[in-house]
This record gives C-alpha cells, sequence and structure tokens, in this order.
C-alpha cells in the first residue's frame, strides 16, 4: 500500500486529504507539528514511505527548514530521495523557489483541491519511473551522448565526460561524480541526467523544466536557474576547480564544453 506522510497542522486540510487519500488505496500517516516528523522518519514505520507532504508554516517549526533536514540528515539516507510536495500559504515568487531550493520536488498553493495534490504526486512517481527505464535501456552506441555505457542488467550507467566520470544507479537513484555521492534533489537529479545524455545539447530553461516536470505550466521556469546553483554549490565541494554546467546568456545550460 502506497504510504503517505502529512505533515500539517490545520485539522480540515489534513482530513480532506486522508479521505482523498483513502478513495486512492493509500495509507496516511498525519502529523502535526515538525517536532514530531524526525522521530517519525527513524522509525520502522518510514521504511515504507513513498512521499512527504509537508506544511510549510507549522506551529513549532519551519516546514523549509524541516525539508532541508530531510535531505541532509546522514543515518535518513534511505529517505534524502524521498518526494517531498510542500503546501503553502505564501505566495510570493521567492518562497516558491526558496521550497525547491531546499530539496522540494513541487509545490501546491492554499487553497489547493485535494485531487490536484494526488495528481501531481502521482506525476512525480511516474516521471521517476519513466527517468528510470530511459537510464536503463540507453544504448552505448547512444548517438546523443557516445561517451556512455551501461551493463546489460541496466544496474548502473556510466557518463564520461569533460568533467570526469559520472555514475547513475538507477535502482536506487543514486548520482555519483569524482567518485563522490551527490545528495540531490529529484529535481536536480534529473536536471543533471538530462545534461549528461546531450552533452553537445544547450537546453533552454523552458526545455529543462519539461524534462523534469509533468507539470511545467505550474512551475517557474527560474526555479531552473535556483536549481542549477543549488548543483553547483554541491559539485564545487568536491571539485571547485572544474566547471560543471556552464550557462549561456539568453539560450540556457549546457555541460562545459559545450
Amino acid at each position: 500500500m502506497t504510504h503517505i506522510l502529512l505533515v500539517e497542522d490545520d485539522p480540515a486540510i489534513a482530513m480532506s486529504l486522508k479521505v482523498t487519500c483513502k478513495r486512492e488505496g493509500w495509507h496516511i500517516t498525519w502529523l502535526d507539528n515538525a517536532s514530531s516528523v524526525l522521530p517519525m522518519l527513524h522509525s520502522d514505520e518510514a521504511k515504507d514511505l513513498s512521499a512527504i507532504i509537508l506544511d510549510v508554516g507549522l506551529p513549532d517549526g519551519d516546514g523549509l527548514s524541516l525539508c532541508q533536514q530531510i535531505r541532509h540528515t546522514a543515518d535518513i539516507d534511505t529517505l534524502k530521495d524521498i518526494p517531498i510536495v510542500f503546501l503553502t500559504a505564501r505566495s510570493d515568487e521567492v518562497d516558491r523557489i526558496l521550497g525547491l531550493e531546499m530539496g522540494g520536488d513541487d509545490y501546491c498553493a492554499k487553497p489547493f483541491s485535494p485531487r490536484e495534490l494526488v495528481a501531481r504526486l502521482k506525476a512525480i512517481w511516474r516521471r521517476e519511473q519513466l527517468l528510470s527505464q530511459q537510464t536503463t535501456t540507453i544504448e552505448t552506441n547512444d548517438t546523443a551522448n557516445p561517451a556512455s555505457s551501461h551493463n546489460m542488467s541496466g544496474q548502473a550507467l556510466t557518463f564520461e565526460c569533460q568533467s570526469g566520470i559520472w555514475h547513475y544507479q538507477p535502482l536506487n537513484y543514486s548520482l555519483m561524480w569524482q567518485e563522490q555521492k551527490l545528495e540531490l534533489s529529484n529535481t536536480e537529479r534529473k536536471i543533471l541526467l538530462t545534461l549528461l545524455k546531450a552533452p553537445n545539447q544547450v537546453f533552454s530553461r523552458e526545455q529543462l523544466l519539461n524534462a523534469v516536470s509533468d507539470y511545467p505550466d505550474h512551475r517557474l521556469a527560474r526555479t531552473i536557474d535556483s536549481h542549477v546553483k543549488s548543483i553547483r554549490k554541491q559539485l564545487a565541494t568536491i571539485d571547485p576547480s572544474i566547471e560543471v554546467i556552464h550557462t549561456h546568456r539568453g539560450l540556457g545550460y549546457a555541460l562545459c564544453p559545450a
């Protein structure tokens, strides 16, 4: 059974979501405060989680900071790639971008339809499934990326680029560079894989948005800039001497060199 963690302090919203998810055959664990989240994630109950729905404004904490803790706390490694969808009453663009920078995969602005939230979760899971299938079926003679290869069992994928050697494990969504595992959100990982599979192509922000989201019309192209900034920051902690992603002014992004 699909298991969702809902962190929301408004009982009316929580009950509405629980009813909608029950119709889908999903199980909901509801918490109404921030302090209970990490203990729950460390428990056996969290082993089968499929996604987290996280309210930004909680009575005892900040949902954005909580998301960052989930993404970067070492002892809950299995949950670092779990989809996180924010619920927010904030309409300001900066707040939405900040949520995605913190590791969120999508957001719903209040008031929202529970059916829309269910559709967004299904879209994230569908995108993950398609991405896994695509990366395991790329042939070694792929003209879009002749330097990539994978073993016949589809257990791993290797990209040899100007920036070095990258390894992707689709079974656990692990992407490694310079023999170090990257701690990426789902969106950040999709952006990198899109660039790696076409190293000679310059992607516009809109093209990248379409590649990583089933609902590009509901998201801002500027969020791509925020994700690229976050990716660059992490890569720089590994090797600041290598420029991996190059900005083509007025056009978009590509691997270096284009």
